[in-house]
């Protein structure tokens, strides 16, 4: 099994009374004949070659068009080669995939690259705007989380969601990719918890034609189909215990093997994975693997209840009423927005749910509403009666580190 490096620490979060603050990567890359020029980047991949729409162009007749290219892995970098004519070298050893250590020197063609990683810390400044790709809402907590998503999303890094159920965690997800350099290619969603056990092997590695009874065809599974994307892994502590070595050695290996093959497939998949359980009590359990937690948790976001950022329900009551298709009788005038009355009783529920009850809550009253304001009466009795819900939350910043057992390298992560 390849090992993977510890010479740089992953990418991680971190929630500290001077506010959240994200540690990032970058590669840099310094000619060796000419130190004065240097690149330094924080994206995915970095390519190398001749032709003008590498990243860095190296102008030498013995450099391939498309030379090699260097993957930012969580762990670490790997350098690939990209069939070139005359190699790719690491220290003078021809390489077709290795992992690079600070001070490697690179070789392609006639020229040399010094290779180095440099950690830095970058302050989330939380962002002005109100909404990030599906996710709706201008309380504090989730103008930060937009950063967090609009610093990560160009990277490689692995991302685990934590919150409650109806919280959009999924939508985080789709926001994710479709700010990566992956959104090119699929997004591939995977319910761990709503498959049979003993078919989700299946589902996301593939099978052979006649591997079991049933098995009639050969299929692709699913890191197969996000090869090039993101899979997206949702319910991830439903995932049986006996399958998660598999699940940790596919992230390692960056290959899958389908039931019944004995070859192995190569797969560029970017995970992220969302969950309502609490993953460290779950290690503790010996309910989830130690190793695979902490290959998944490079950064953790935690999405907050509705009932603790009460003040974004107006704000996502008239998103719904503005983008929502809810049916309304024929002839009936548009809903335009609630009385005063009615938004209080909406800011005050605690909504379990979150906002997918809102959704719900939201286009039953518009089938009840015979204006084009909601009025309290328009809301379920359980809505109009409920207690309200607890003050809203303060967050405590600090930072946390979370060693479910001794001797665990602990994982820097932002809670609120």
């Amino acid at each position: 099994m390849k090992k993977f490096p510890d010479f740089v620490p992953p990418t991680k979060v971190s929630y500290l009374d001077r506010g959240p603050r994200l540690h990032l990567r970058r590669c840099i890359l310094q000619k060796v004949d000419d130190p004065a020029q240097e690149w330094s980047f924080d994206k995915e991949e970095v390519r190398i070659g001749s032709m003008e729409d590498n990243d860095v162009v190296v102008g030498d007749d013995t450099v391939s068009r498309y030379h090699c290219r260097i993957a930012q892995e969580d762990n670490g970098y790997v350098l690939i080669d990209q069939r070139s004519t005359n190699g790719t070298f690491i220290n003078k050893v021809r390489i077709r995939e290795a992992f690079l250590k600070p001070n490697s020197i690179v070789s392609v063609g006639q020229s040399q690259l010094r290779f180095n990683a440099r950690e830095e810390e970058v302050e989330i400044v939380p962002s002005r705007s109100d909404h990030c790709g599906g996710l709706i809402g201008g309380n504090s907590r989730m103008r930060e989380i937009y950063s967090i998503i609009e610093k990560i999303a160009p990277t490689a890094t692995t991302v685990v969601i934590d919150g409650e159920t109806g919280t959009g965690k999924e939508v985080v997800a789709q926001a994710i990719h479709s700010l990566s350099p992956r959104s090119r290619n699929d997004l591939v969603v995977f319910d761990c918890g709503a498959v049979p056990p003993n078919l989700i092997e299946s589902e996301l590695f593939g099978h052979e034609k006649g591997s079991f009874t049933g098995a009639v065809m050969t299929r692709q599974g699913l890191f197969e189909q996000a090869d090039g994307g993101t899979l997206f892994l949702d319910e991830l502590g439903e995932l049986p215990l006996d399958l998660q070595p598999k699940l940790l050695r596919a992230l390692e290996q960056r290959e899958v093997r389908r039931v019944g093959s004995a070859k192995a497939s190569k797969v560029d998949v970017r995970i992220i994975a969302a969950t309502n359980r609490n993953l460290e009590d779950e290690v503790r359990a010996g309910r989830f693997r130690q190793d695979l937690f902490y290959r998944l948790s490079v950064v953790r976001l935690h999405l907050p209840s509705l009932r603790h950022r009460a003040d974004d329900v107006p704000l996502l009551v008239q998103h719904f009423l503005d983008h929502g298709a809810f049916n309304r009788k024929a002839n009936a005038p548009h809903v335009r927005g609630a009385t005063r009355e009615a938004m209080t009783v909406l800011e005050a529920y605690p909504w379990p749910g979150n906002v997918r009850e809102l959704i719900n809550v939201v286009e039953r009253a518009v089938s009840f509403c015979d204006g084009e304001l909601i009025d309290v009466f328009d809301l379920p009795d359980y809505v109009r009666t409920a207690k309200p819900a607890p003050s809203k939350e303060v967050p405590v910043r600090r930072a946390t580190t979370v060693p479910p057992t001794t001797g665990a390298q602990p994982t820097v992560s932002m809670n609120p």
